[in-house]
């Protein structure tokens, strides 16, 4: 039975900013994968990256996907490479319906770069070229796991999430 709400894509489509709004409108539980994570590692997500790197971090992020994949009713918010790792996107479409948030590059890097410092990955000379070299490599990643795609580029935040709940209204496998 799929009562969760798993919203993937990469940094910069909206994930927790839509992810919020449409918990309150569905009355549901809230759920950020990258605070869960920051809070069992006891730093944050730069600094995990920096002290332990990636594959410490990715370690981490499998441990809290199993854990908020097995919950009921919660809308989750999940980290950008969380597809990176096939048995996250195996566990999160388990138990719930994936929403793959999208937005063009110059769209993400306007959104990011209001966040100095809180993205290890794109602490980069040519943050743009970054941009599309992941997309490149993470886009069939997120479309094999998504169930629901949205391209949030033109839409505000309320926008996104009512095209995911007449989305999942029709969806016959998902039960609100």
């Amino acid at each position: 039975m799929k009562t969760n709400i798993a919203l993937i894509g990469f940094m910069g489509s909206g994930k927790t900013a839509v992810g919020e709004v449409l918990a309150k409108k569905l009355s549901r539980k809230f759920i950020e994968l990258d605070s869960l994570i920051e809070q069992k590692a006891g730093k944050s997500i730069p600094e995990i990256f920096q002290q332990d790197g990636e594959i410490a971090f990715r370690e981490l992020e499998i441990g809290v996907t199993k854990e908020i994949a097995a919950m009921r009713k919660a809308v989750i918010a999940c980290g950008g490479g969380v597809v990176l790792n096939k048995i996250n996107s195996d566990r999160l479409r388990e138990g719930g319906t994936v929403v793959y948030l999208t937005a063009s590059p110059g769209v993400i890097l306007k959104r990011v770069s209001k966040e100095a410092g809180q993205r290890p990955l794109l602490e980069v000379d040519d943050p743009i070229q970054t941009i599309r070299e992941l997309l490149r490599f993470r886009t069939p990643l997120y479309e094999r796991a998504a169930d629901i795609t949205i391209n949030t580029s033109k839409l505000d935040i309320n926008g996104v999430a009512e095209q995911i709940i007449d989305r999942l209204k029709e969806d016959e496998s998902f039960t609100g």
